[in-house]
C-alpha cells in the first residue's frame, strides 16, 4: 500500500534505513560451534524483534508515551508561562516540517518537537479555558481527544477503517483544501479583513470545518497505524520506532487542537 502520510513516506526504501535488501540481522558464524555450544543456543527463547534490532509495536508505543509525557510536561509549563505559546509554536513548526523530511529520524529531534509544542498547546489551553464561558475546556478537548483516538484505534482494529485508494485520495484533497483554506483565513485576520478569534474559521462555518479537519485526523491516524504495523512486519530498524512516535504524536496534537476549536465555538466563543 503507498505510504499516503508524508512522515513514513520519505522513509518506506531499506536505503533510508540504512540498511541493505536482504542483509541478516544477529548473524553468527556457527561452523566452528561444538554440539553442545549449538545446543544450548537452540534452547534459548527465540528473539524479539527489539533482540534484533528491529521496529517492533510495542517499542514504537513506548516511544510514544514518553513523547506524549514531554508534551504535557510542555504544557504544564505553556500553561503557567502562557508568553512561551508563540516561541512553541515557532520552534514546534520548523522542528516538524525537518522531522517530517529527514529520512532517518533524530530521536533528540523529535523529543524538542514534543517539548515546543507542549509549550504551545499550554498556552493555547490556558488562554481559552481563561476566557468566560470556557472554564474547563482544556480538560474536555483532552478527554474527547483519547475518546477519538481510542474510537479510531478500535474501528482500525476491528478491519473496519482501513486505508483505501479511493480515500487516500479524498484525504490528500481534504488536506490540500484545508491547508489553502487556513492560510487564506490566517492572512485575511492579520490584515484585519476580517475579525474574531478564529476568523472564517468561527461560527457555523467553523463547526463545518471543523468536524472535517477531526475526520481528516482520524484518517491520519489510521494511516500512521497501517504504517506502523507495516514496517514493523517488513523489519524495519528499530530506530524507524521513532519514526511513528513522531507521526503519532503530531497526529493527536493536530487532533486536540481541532477539538479545542470546536469546543470553543460551541460554548460561544467565535
Amino acid at each position: 500500500m503507498t505510504l499516503s502520510n508524508p512522515v513514513f513516506g520519505s522513509s518506506s526504501q531499506s536505503e533510508a534505513w540504512g540498511t541493505k535488501p536482504g542483509s541478516p540481522v544477529g548473524f553468527r558464524d556457527n561452523a566452528n560451534m561444538s554440539a553442545d555450544q549449538l545446543q544450548h543456543m537452540y534452547q534459548q527463547p527465540a528473539a524479539t524483534g527489539a533482540d534484533m534490532g528491529r521496529m517492533t509495536i510495542g517499542d514504537t508505543i513506548n516511544k510514544t508515551i514518553f513523547c506524549l509525557a514531554l508534551v504535557v510536561i510542555g504544557a504544564a509549563a505553556g500553561w503557567i508561562m502562557p508568553a512561551l505559546m508563540l516561541p512553541g509554536a515557532l520552534v514546534g513548526f520548523v522542528l516538524g516540517l525537518v522531522n517530517v523530511f529527514k529520512k532517518r529520524p533524530s530521536p533528540v529531534l523529535i523529543l524538542l518537537y514534543s517539548a515546543a509544542q507542549g509549550l504551545f498547546l499550554g498556552g493555547l489551553s490556558q488562554f481559552l479555558d481563561s476566557r468566560p464561558g470556557l472554564q474547563g475546556i482544556a480538560i474536555q478537548a483532552v478527554l474527547a481527544t483519547f475518546c477519538v483516538a481510542g474510537v479510531t484505534l478500535a474501528l482500525y482494529r476491528s478491519g473496519k477503517y482501513r486505508m483505501t485508494p479511493k480515500l487516500n485520495k479524498i484525504f490528500m484533497v481534504g488536506m490540500i483544501g484545508l491547508v489553502v483554506f487556513s492560510l487564506v483565513n490566517m492572512v485575511l485576520m492579520m490584515t484585519g479583513v476580517i475579525d474574531g478569534m478564529f476568523g472564517m474559521r468561527g461560527g457555523v462555518l467553523g463547526l463545518v470545518i471543523g468536524v472535517v479537519a477531526v475526520l481528516l485526523a482520524t484518517y491520519a491516524l489510521v494511516s500512521d497505524f497501517t504504517m506502523i504495523e507495516e514496517l514493523s512486519n517488513q523489519g524495519a530498524p528499530a530506530i524507524m520506532a521513532w519514526r511513528g512516535a513522531f507521526g503519532l504524536t503530531m497526529t493527536l496534537i493536530w487532533l486536540y487542537t481541532e477539538i479545542l476549536r470546536i469546543l470553543a465555538i460551541l460554548r460561544g466563543d467565535d
